[in-house]
């Protein structure tokens, strides 16, 4: 009958750590750049944002786009907006490239109007491999780390003496 007890502690353990994975496990955006609204008129305005997580972006965030100027989000500052070139193509998707000093990643732009037919991506022009921390030590935080460790071992050792303690009470 020891079986029982055990595989609660196993199935405790395992849904403790299943609740202490990190968001970004999930398949998340955790750099979380956006552009709001994803489309616009031109001439309209756009605010470009950033994750300040612990997955996130921590410094200066450089975000440029062939259809608005060169815009600066400050290390302490999580949006900025930018005015979309009046002359912009209807109907045409842009990129708008994010770059933080340990990250960077790209969002679609559609410029609103034209026909109903499928936008055109402008040509992307890649500038080389972008090599970085990587995903297994990306966002490396001692304190997540440290009390996660601390959760499931306090549930761990709670499911264990309360299954020792059932046990006993049975026998005596």
């Amino acid at each position: 009958m020891r079986a029982i007890p055990v595989a609660s502690v196993a199935l405790l353990g395992v849904a403790v750590l299943s609740a202490c994975a990190p968001a970004g496990a999930a398949g998340s955006d955790t750099f979380g750049f956006t552009v709001r609204p994803a489309t616009v008129a031109p001439g309209g305005e756009v605010t470009l944002g950033v994750g300040r997580g612990a997955a996130g972006c921590r410094g200066r965030v450089t975000v440029t786009s062939p259809v608005f100027d060169t815009v600066t989000i400050p290390r302490h500052e999580s949006s900025a907006t930018a005015r979309v070139d009046r002359d912009a193509r209807p109907g045409a998707v842009y990129r708008v490239a994010f770059a933080c000093k340990e990250r960077s990643a790209t969002v679609d732009l559609t410029i609103a109007g034209g026909g109903s037919h499928r936008p055109t991506p402008e040509p992307h022009h890649s500038k080389g491999v972008h090599a970085g921390e990587g995903g297994s030590i990306a966002g490396f935080d001692l304190k997540q780390i440290g009390l996660g460790a601390l959760l499931v071992a306090g549930s761990v050792g709670t499911a264990h003496h309360l299954s020792r303690r059932r046990s006993g009470e049975r026998g005596a």
